[in-house]
């Protein structure tokens, strides 16, 4: 398989619940630390989302210190914040419909509200299939996993059926005071789909799960540790030199 260097991350466009007036959209450190760790294996991230162009953020997120630094969710993202021309790329995202497979060697879904309105949909779930059946790392954190949620095989099982992972959490989600303005729960609809749940012991702390292809982390705290694990089973994964024969 030829290698591109290059790793499609996907962020939501929804702003807002539909219920309430909460604002919401991606939780920045979650595409941040992500991408602070496969920038530093050599791999390139590029930004799509499921109706292109601008990507809101979810105030919650903006952890930089003068509007109140929490850890637990995920750490500090101001350099980053702070950064015009990155932010600039959250203008312009590159619409899903117009995304090749064969141009990446993996896939990562960003978590943040948002993606449990614009990330349940037959469409993606078909993209996540072609790179999973691709033989191409499939990965996400927090409320990433919503994408997973409408992916079948060609063979018509669920792409999360009988794989060990994990999401954002009910506990985390009932502790963050957003379970009764969430349309499901994401806990459940998962092990719906046959998946091997597991989560951190205590709510918010880091948690990554490796399944073959299938990587995922549990919270925004989690977010750095699968850019490491995607980025080391990409390396692990990439074809080794062949050594040089001395003629006889």
């Amino acid at each position: 398989m030829d290698r591109t260097g290059k790793i499609l991350i996907v962020v939501t466009n929804v702003d807002q619940y539909e219920s309430v007036g909460f604002r919401t959209g991606l939780w920045l450190g979650e595409l941040t630390h992500f991408l602070d760790a496969i920038e530093e294996h050599g791999f390139q991230g590029e930004i799509a989302s499921p109706s292109g162009g601008w990507v809101p953020l979810d105030p919650q997120g903006l952890m930089i210190p003068e509007m109140g630094h929490n850890s637990r969710l995920g750490g500090d993202v101001t350099d980053r914040y702070r950064d015009k021309k990155f932010m600039d790329r959250l203008n312009r995202t590159l619409p899903l419909a117009e995304v090749s497979v064969a141009d990446y060697d993996a896939i990562y879904l960003a978590g943040g509200h948002g993606t449990m309105w614009d990330f349940r949909s037959p469409e993606f779930g078909r993209l996540l299939a072609g790179f999973y059946e691709a033989g191409k790392i499939v990965s996400s954190v927090c409320h990433g996993p919503v994408g997973f949620l409408e992916a079948r095989l060609s063979d018509g099982r669920w792409l999360v059926q009988d794989k060990d992972l994990t999401a954002f959490s009910w506990a985390e989600e009932k502790a963050d005071n957003r379970d009764d303005v969430v349309p499901f729960n994401l806990e459940e609809e998962l092990k719906a789909r046959g998946a091997r749940y597991t989560k951190a012991l205590v709510p918010f702390g880091k948690h990554v799960v490796e399944d073959g292809l299938l990587i995922t982390g549990e919270n925004p705290a989690s977010a750095r540790g699968v850019g490491e694990a995607v980025a080391r089973a990409l390396r692990e994964a990439a074809p080794q030199p062949r050594e040089s024969v001395d003629a006889e």
